[in-house]
């Protein structure tokens, strides 16, 4: 699923009193959020176990890294409404958007995470420092925000014709192949949609403790009845796959979503990955061949080494059907790295795709860059929840 427009952040303005009241206290407030969120995750998930078990990432609550996302998230929106000068979190907005549709997530959940957020906010502040005053100010932020998030998944769910939530189909397991010692892949037919170059779908497995986990894995390569994927052995959704899936077997897998895609212009194309996240970035290579692109097309790809690279032989195979098209890989095994300032990339449609660390340092690299030779855009996807540390 996908619609041309980004979710409407701009031009959103809180009332004179609630802008004073969050420029006021949005320090103390952010300053707390981390603990606000582990209190709100936790009474949320007393309150509703369900959304644990069946909605949320249990890895990542564990390691606390779904509070962070949250906490940067809603105290980077609080700060966009109250300073002009801070920057539009529209893509920010994008990214969880397309995340929510890809967990089915509906608007009356909203109201579940705004009832235990603000009983959060006031056990961990007290409620001597949360008067209604404050109180009103931030339910107003969160409203907005919810508001604007609400209104794009709802056009993204009518864009592929289905109701809030309806996004889970029933998938059958028609192949399955080892691309390295760490990744497989996984061709899946079902009732799914055409997925746009870059996108990804999310996975349902039901683990040996009763709880259904979703993981979101890019697609690279497939139709609008059969999705392959790019699995990483690292977690329990991905370890569950690589042990106990095999050819035959039904899951479940969402329709397609996610804002990394192909944009469709005579731009040079720049693609910039790490590890797993390859994946999204050989989707694109195949859209490009199969296309009979002409584009300029730049792959940058670092791993761990040549025998970790799981998808260099199709990165390789497809690069080879394109024009116009040069790769530059780097296995830290070697002491490479990948120096995007090596290049020319003026003009150029940047897409990035990794972990933190390296998607940060690329970023950095590529803000580096001389106006003579810097990218006409950016566009990037992590692996993990903490997309805000790039916003």
């Amino acid at each position: 699923m996908f619609v041309p427009t980004q979710p409407t952040s701009r031009h959103r303005q809180l009332t004179p009193e609630h802008e004073e009241t969050i420029k006021a206290t949005l320090p103390l407030v952010g300053g707390n959020i981390a603990t606000i969120a582990q209190t709100f995750y936790r009474t949320m998930f007393a309150k509703h176990p369900e959304l644990l078990a069946h909605t949320f990432n249990r890895g990542n609550q564990k390691s606390g890294e779904q509070q962070k996302a949250l906490a940067a998230s809603v105290v980077t929106f609080a700060s966009m409404l109250v300073d002009p000068t801070a920057p539009d979190p529209v893509d920010l907005l994008a990214r969880i958007g397309h995340k929510h549709v890809s967990l089915g997530i509906t608007p009356d959940q909203y109201q579940i995470v705004h009832d235990n957020l603000f009983a959060a906010i006031v056990e961990v502040l007290g409620a001597d420092v949360v008067t209604a005053e404050v109180a009103e100010a931030w339910d107003e932020v969160y409203w907005t925000m919810a508001e604007i998030l609400i209104s794009f998944e709802e056009a993204l769910y009518a864009s592929d014709g289905v109701a809030p939530g309806d996004v889970f189909r029933d998938v059958t397991v028609t192949a399955k192949e080892e691309l390295s010692p760490t990744v497989t892949s996984y061709t899946l037919r079902g009732n799914l949609t055409e997925h746009r170059p870059g996108q990804y779908t999310s996975i349902g497995v039901v683990l040996d403790d009763g709880a259904r986990q979703l993981r979101q894995y890019s697609i690279i390569g497939g139709t609008a009845t059969e999705y392959t994927i790019a699995v990483e052995t690292e977690g329990e959704v991905s370890t569950f796959l690589r042990e106990r899936i095999e050819v035959g077997d039904t899951i479940q897998a969402t329709l397609a979503a996610g804002d990394l895609v192909l944009e469709d212009s005579d731009a040079p194309v720049v693609l910039i990955s790490s590890g797993i996240g390859s994946t999204p970035m050989v989707g694109m290579l195949a859209h490009l061949a199969e296309t009979g692109s002409d584009r300029p097309t730049l792959y940058l790809h670092a791993d761990a080494s040549e025998h970790e690279d799981a998808q260099r032989a199709q990165a390789l195979a497809l690069l080879n059907k394109l024009p116009r098209a040069e790769a530059e890989i780097a296995y830290r095994a070697e002491g490479e790295r990948v120096d995007v300032d090596t290049h020319d990339l003026a003009g150029a449609d940047v897409y990035l795709c990794g972990g933190n660390d390296f998607l940060q340092a690329v970023r950095g690299d590529l803000l580096e860059l001389p106006a003579d030779k810097a990218p006409k855009s950016v566009r990037f996807e992590l692996f993990s929840p903490n997309d805000w540390l790039l916003s």
